[in-house]
């Protein structure tokens, strides 16, 4: 029978020689846990308090362990909230998580976890939804906490960027198994495992544009059931008949190196190297398509001066300021920035989510903002369609996939009888990869990418024109990213669909994207066809954005400059800045002293 945690039914977990696995008694563990080994969790939200005050709860947690007095708790707590980079530690002490933002609750979160000194962090996930500058200073954070208190660090992770920066020894897991284990630089530079290649054909920087990203068919197997042979075979396009029959040991390849796969038995070395040939082969003969053609396309969707304010009480803000750009029929064009620049905003005032705005927004050259009548209304949220960020949200958790899908077709009456809605949903599900059969089913039995299928199927069931696609692959394992990366562009294609693409990872955009719109505190700052912004990036806030992105080679990580943006840099004070575009097709917000140095460097980049 098992606890609630699960239950140890073989081997031994040991610490200083001492197996925690005999572990039976609450006092055991407090000596442990927290002490000696402490936790960051990957949602910071749901591990702090919502109703007391950070600096409490990490006085807590000294006052618990170390029966220290409140005032020398409290005077260590903002120590430690200085060490983990909280500016202004005295005020912040004071206030609840929900007045900081992600990257600053995670800081929070790691201060509580170190508040003890432990030997051992292990950190689970603690940057899965993070922008890509906010996840490097967070990885940052870590290194030097690691250094300082000599702690050893145990990352859990999809993310293989992530890994290439921070693990000297990686140990990849498939169904409950480790199958490779070796340093970072043989796990990237000589991954032997079928499965650890796949998930390192899967980043989008070793993707060709116009080609499919590589991505893992199929689900992992349920733990339910009795596996028979290499738990990854049904999803191994390579696979032999051994794979399906047996299990198979894990093989010594170095003293460093190890891997559980039947290709490195000495009888498949033969077809071992007919598989490295021809995916050598595959991979050289792809080439990149031709760029989006932009002479005489069609302005499918013109944004001019767009403003969007809110109010905070009583101040009133200005989330989205005197943005303007067009997006042209058949292109897919993305908003890069960090949480908070206003990039949903933009999003979701295009879909009249908020109509109240400044500014003017026309779809094929009719405006859609302010008042408009019932037929338009109408004619709008057929040929305009979101997908949201997070799919189990933005789902109806009680109804089935039918219903969810047909929602459309019900509101609009887009079928002339229950026989037409059946087969406009079948065909639409077949045509996002998801089985007819699971038609039946709820949102909660299926995985993050197929529900995010199902949310994609719900929009294109409308046969829109325009799809604002709201960071749809934010929270997706590398693979499972693919192929929702994969599906965005093979609908494009085969429907001519136009997106707005909203992301923050860089490294993603460049693959899908035909240009790139920056933008920093509710303005645009840059704007250019996707090679041209990554060849020739201006904007001290592109160059920082570009300069987070990770990557999948260890060396390449670890030796990279990352490039920190301070807005006080621009001096706006007189020399006002201007929307100009400074080469064919590249916009840049810029005063006239900006623009020379601009200019200037992009003699020297020639």
């Amino acid at each position: 029978m098992l606890d609630k945690n699960g239950k140890v039914t073989g081997g031994k977990l040991l610490y200083r020689d001492e197996d925690l696995t005999q572990y039976t008694k609450e006092e055991e563990w407090l000596r442990i846990r927290g002490k000696k080994i402490a936790m960051v969790f990957q949602d910071p939200m749901t591990s702090l308090n919502p109703v007391r005050t950070i600096g409490e709860q990490i006085t807590e947690v000294i006052t618990w362990h170390f029966g220290t007095p409140h005032a020398e708790a409290k005077a260590e707590a903002l120590e430690i909230l200085r060490k983990v980079g909280i500016q202004d530690p005295e005020t912040r002490y004071k206030q609840y998580p929900h007045e900081f933002s992600g990257g600053m609750r995670q800081r929070v979160v790691i201060a509580t976890a170190i508040a003890c000194r432990p030997e051992i962090l292990i950190c689970d996930e603690p940057t899965t939804a993070l922008d890509v500058t906010v996840q490097a200073q967070i990885l940052s954070l870590i290194r030097e906490l690691q250094r300082e208190l000599k702690m050893t660090v145990v990352y859990i992770t999809h993310d293989l960027g992530v890994v290439a920066n921070v693990a000297d020894w990686v140990g990849v897991m498939y169904a409950g198994q480790i199958v490779e284990y070796g340093t970072v630089h043989e796990i990237f530079n000589e991954a032997a495992h079928p499965y650890t290649k796949a998930l390192l054909q899967s980043m989008p920087q070793l993707g060709v544009k116009g080609h499919d990203l590589y991505s893992i068919k199929g689900t992992p197997p349920s733990l339910y059931k009795e596996i028979v042979g290499d738990a990854f075979a049904p999803r191994n396009p390579d696979a032999m008949e051994v794979d399906f029959e047996e299990e198979p040991p894990m093989f010594q390849i170095s003293d460093t190196h190890f891997a559980k796969t039947w290709l490195l038995h000495p009888y498949a070395a033969e077809y071992k190297q007919l598989l490295d040939e021809r995916h050598a082969k595959i991979k050289q003969e792809q080439k990149p398509t031709e760029p989006f053609n932009y002479e005489g396309a069609e302005k499918l969707l013109q944004v001019k001066d767009l403003t969007v304010k809110f109010k905070l009480g009583s101040k009133e803000f200005k989330a989205v300021n005197g943005v303007s750009f067009d997006i042209y029929k058949g292109e897919t064009l993305s908003l890069v920035g960090e949480s908070g620049s206003g990039k949903t905003t933009i999003g979701r005032a295009i879909m009249r989510i908020y109509s109240k705005v400044d500014g003017s927004i026309t779809f094929r050259d009719k405006p859609i903002t302010g008042k408009i009548n019932r037929h338009r209304a109408k004619e709008l949220r057929m040929k305009m369609q979101m997908i949201f960020q997070d799919p189990m949200a933005s789902l109806n958790e009680r109804a089935k996939v039918d219903y969810i899908i047909s929602e459309g077709l019900y509101n609009y009456k887009l079928f002339a009888n229950e026989a037409d809605r059946m087969k406009k949903v079948e065909a639409i599900m077949a045509e996002v990869g998801l089985s007819s059969e699971f038609s039946s089913r709820f949102p909660h039995e299926f995985s993050g990418g197929q529900r995010q299928r199902i949310g994609i199927a719900r929009s294109l069931i409308m046969n829109p024109d325009f799809v604002v696609a709201d960071e749809p692959i934010s929270a997706l394992d590398v693979s499972i990213r693919a192929q929702v990366i994969n599906l965005l562009n093979k609908l494009k294609r085969e429907r001519g669909l136009t997106y707005l693409f909203i992301a923050h990872d860089l490294s993603v955009v460049r693959f899908i994207s035909d240009r790139i719109a920056v933008i920093n505190k509710g303005r645009i700052v840059e704007l250019a066809e996707c090679e041209e912004l990554f060849r020739h990036p201006l904007h001290p806030y592109t160059k920082a954005l570009l300069s987070a992105i990770p990557y999948s080679d260890p060396d390449i990580e670890r030796n990279k400059t990352l490039l920190h943006y301070d807005p006080s840099m621009h001096d706006y004070s007189t020399d006002k800045p201007q929307w100009v575009e400074i080469l064919p097709g590249h916009f840049i917000l810029a005063n006239e002293k900006e623009l020379e140095g601009y200019r200037a460097e992009l003699q020297t980049m020639g």
